[in-house]
């Protein structure tokens, strides 16, 4: 019971946290309608997208960029609670580093994909055909896909006692994992070397479902749902127990 009550606390704590902060949540809004209104209206791509405009095709991928860059932000909580004391008092808690370590990671992963649905709304703007059917499809997927993303933010912040030196480490990973994902173009075109680097991508399988349930049969996904869903999870369990291991060894 105490454990489930610390994983409850900390969880609704990063949700209010989050939902307290309306400029952040504003200013993440307004980076993907730049990129779907500005980026997508304005580049003429020739490549193989089916019957579809360039806005629809990249409406999943920065579906997936607002997770990506919204999930690996959160690490940033870790290094505000050890400047004001408040991570110490967490970890002489009575409860297991395994329910602090989820507690924080699944309210983030809620704050992430909060900031997704916003964005999956814009969809009406670029005359992507919403329902509630397809909004209820892709809300475990964008949670699935988070639960890693927070996990290598919040794995960083374990390490890391500075803000400048986080911001630093979190635009050399977010911007790779962008652009090899296929959020902005498809990725059968590129070259080998490319291809197996994007395969080796979490995010490239997240956009791939997303896709697959948002365009449904306008667009041919690269993988099959079951195998995006599958790699996804792997990739999941494995940073969670990373993230485990690192928050046991904070001191």
């Amino acid at each position: 019971m105490t454990e489930l009550r610390g994983f409850y606390t900390l969880w609704l704590r990063e949700v209010k946290r989050y939902l307290r902060n309306r400029t952040r949540i504003v200013s993440s809004f307004m980076q993907p309608l730049l990129w779907l209104v500005i980026f997508g209206s304005g580049v003429r791509f020739s490549g193989d997208i089916g019957g579809l405009t360039y806005q629809q095709f990249i409406f999943p991928g920065i579906i997936g960029q607002t997770l990506l860059f919204t999930a690996m932000f959160m690490g940033i909580s870790v290094i505000w609670d050890k400047e004001f004391g408040f991570m110490k008092e967490i970890l002489v808690a009575p409860i297991s580093r395994f329910s602090i370590f989820m507690g924080k990671m699944i309210g983030d992963s809620t704050d992430a994909v909060l900031q997704g649905v916003i964005v999956f709304f814009l969809g009406f703007i670029l005359g992507v055909p919403i329902n509630l059917v397809m909004f209820l499809a892709i809300l475990p997927i964008m949670l699935l896909t988070t639960f890693g993303l927070v996990s290598i933010g919040l794995t960083i912040a374990s390490y890391i006692t500075d803000l400048e030196s986080f911001g630093v480490i979190q635009s050399f990973i977010n911007l790779p994992l962008f652009f090899l994902s296929g959020a902005l173009f498809p990725l059968q075109g590129l070259p080998e070397w490319l291809q197996v680097a994007s395969r080796l991508n979490p995010l490239t399988y997240g956009v791939d479902a997303l896709r697959t349930v948002i365009l449904g049969g306008a667009w041919q996904s690269i993988y099959p749902l079951w195998m995006d869903l599958a790699i996804i999870g792997g990739f999941n369990v494995v940073l969670i127990a990373v993230g485990t291991w690192a928050f046991g060894r904070m001191k």
